[in-house]
Order: structure tokens, then sequence, then C-alpha cells
């Protein structure tokens, strides 16, 4: 009987322990569409990296995108030039890369597609203090990078010396000056040098008989109260482009992976419709046919 009893007990407890360490069915259901929401969350997250000049037109379609897409969250990881972009999209650090340059077969690893966006008109302007300036030659452009010209009286202005503010010989902005203005010579060393168009965009704005170059798109956006010069007569107007009178354009394209996330999937064909195209031409943004 003694047996039979310690028998009974032990039983009893082995089942409780049994009892208390099982799983219910409702448990792993509950387990597994917590899993399951986290996991659609962290795909709702679109991260995108791109070069200074390229980063206005991707947060203009992100913003609006959001409006519409409550749950999508886009985020913007810090600026750098357009190769670094490219290198972190194969990297997977980012899902969306945006580049002032095509896809170079270097850095291409067949696994990521590259597709022209919009072109943004390049716009010499000045500070709003310059006054009686509203038209340069390509000899006087070219005069004022190199130093010959120093001063706004020299153009017909007040008696002001001209504070040129460039970006280094790399990036997109000075290499379509150098093409269609500039040439070979050699700039001034009192240009003041600076290294994402953003800056150089707050400096012309703060710094009186200033001149420098920046994307149009970004001067309409953000309504910018800076001059904007015509060139050999022709204003920088995306009409002027469309007949070539205006030809100083930068070309925005955007990477991706060619298989990418439905989410990632979903924003670049919100990119690319006509409700893109028509925000981005309201914008000052010519778009890529």
């Amino acid at each position: 009987m003694k047996k039979i009893g310690q028998s009974t007990i032990i039983g009893i407890i082995f089942l409780g322990m049994c009892g208390c360490n099982s799983v219910k069915p409702t448990d792993l259901t509950n387990s597994n569409q917590v899993t399951n929401q986290a996991d659609s969350q962290a795909q709702k997250i679109i991260k995108i990296g791109g070069s200074s000049s390229t980063v206005t037109v991707l947060k203009l379609l992100a913003q609006a995108y959001q409006s519409q897409n409550k749950t999508v969250k886009i985020e913007f990881i810090s600026n750098s030039q357009s190769e670094g972009a490219i290198a972190a999209l194969k990297n997977d650090i980012i899902d969306i890369a945006g580049s002032s340059h095509k896809l170079k077969p270097e850095e291409d690893n067949g696994k990521i597609q590259y597709r022209e966006l919009a072109q943004d008109l390049l716009v010499v302007a000045t500070h709003n203090s310059v006054k009686g300036v509203t038209n340069l030659s390509t000899k006087q452009l070219k005069s004022i990078y190199k130093g010959d010209i120093t001063n706004w009286r020299e153009l017909g202005g007040a008696n002001a010396d001209i504070v040129l503010l460039d970006r280094p010989e790399d990036e997109s902005a000075k290499k379509l000056l150098r093409k269609y203005y500039l040439g070979e010579e050699k700039t001034t060393a009192k240009a003041v040098i600076l290294n994402k168009e953003g800056e150089l965009i707050e400096t012309l704005q703060s710094t009186p008989n200033s001149l420098g170059a920046f994307s149009l798109a970004s001067s309409l956006i953000n309504k910018l109260p800076v001059n904007h010069l015509s060139l050999n007569g022709v204003a920088p107007k995306a009409q002027n482009f469309a007949t070539g009178k205006y030809q100083m354009v930068r070309h925005i394209g955007i990477l991706w992976e060619k298989s990418p996330s439905a989410t990632t999937q979903g924003f670049i064909d919100f990119i690319f419709s006509e409700e893109g195209e028509k925000l981005l031409q309201n914008n000052g943004f010519v778009t890529a046919k």
C-alpha cells in the first residue's frame, strides 16, 4: 500500500509539472501574431540615402507618399555623395539610393537597378542685396570664377566685393558649370568652398553680395529670397530647357534592389506614377521621359 501511494503522489506531481510547463495552442497563436505584427512594422520602414543634390526631390516625394500611407515611415540616412549612397544600397544599409549619375559598370553588382527620375536645372543666383545685375554672359561668369571680376560694379551693380560660393570639383554642380560655362580655367583661391549644396544655399541667403550655383527646384520649393540670373540672356526655366536654350541641368535618378520588399516597391510605384510626375513638375523639376 505504501508503494502504491508513493507512486500515485509522484504521478500527480509529474502531471502538475507538465501542466505548468505546457503551452496551449492559443498561446502559440498569440505569440505568432505578436511576431508577425512586429515583422510587419519593420517591413514598413523605408531607408533612403543619396547625394545632397537628390535629397530635395526624394523628400518631396516621401512627404506626399507618407501623407497617404500612414503606416509607412520613410527615414533619410545622412547625406553622402552618390557613390556612398550606392555602396550603402549594395550593403543593405538603405533601400533606395539617390544619385546624380547613372549606374557605372564598376558599381553594378547585378542585384541593383537604376532609373532616371527627373532633371533639375542648375541656377546661378545671388543674395537679394545684389541689385542691377540680372544676366551674365559666359565670359563674365568665367571671369568671376577665375577672380578677374571681383566687384559687382564691373557688372553694372553696386560698389561691393563679390563673394563667390563654390562646390568641390567632384560635385555635379561644379562639373556642370565647367561643362557649359567655365571650361578648365582654374577657380580663384578666394572662393568659399562648401561641401554640401544645403550649406551653399544657407550661406548664399545669409551672405550679402554672394553668388553661387545650385538646384532651381530647391529654390522654388523653399521660396528662397534670392535672385535667379539669366545666362547669355536665357532665364533658368523649364520651358527654356525643353526648347534646348538652357542646357545646364542635373540628371537625378534612384537605385534599388531588383527584388525589393513590397513596402519599398509601393513607394517606387508612387514615384513613377502620374501623381508623382505631376508633383515634380509643379515644383520646378523636369520629369524624365
